[in-house]
């Protein structure tokens, strides 16, 4: 396939992927997807994401637990 972004061809890789579920954040490792092999933009099948969501909606194994910063950006010109 063709990226939407920059013309690049796509190739399939397992890729780790951020995934919000239920107002929590996942990091899920593994997941299809076709990558631009010109500037990296990242594409998903919605079945994979649905399969995600039905993996994640599951009892799964916990590899590990992380700590995560929110933070809001403010820049110097706002």
């Amino acid at each position: 396939m063709k990226c939407d972004f920059c013309g690049g061809n796509t190739r399939a890789k397992k890729v780790k992927r951020q995934h919000w579920l239920k107002k929590q954040l996942y990091i899920v490792e593994n997941v299809s997807a076709e990558v631009c092999m010109e500037c990296g933009e990242r594409y998903f099948h919605a079945q994979t994401l649905d399969a995600v969501d039905r993996f994640l909606s599951e009892e799964h194994e916990i590899k590990a637990h992380l700590n995560v910063e929110l933070v809001q950006f403010a820049s110097a010109a706002a």
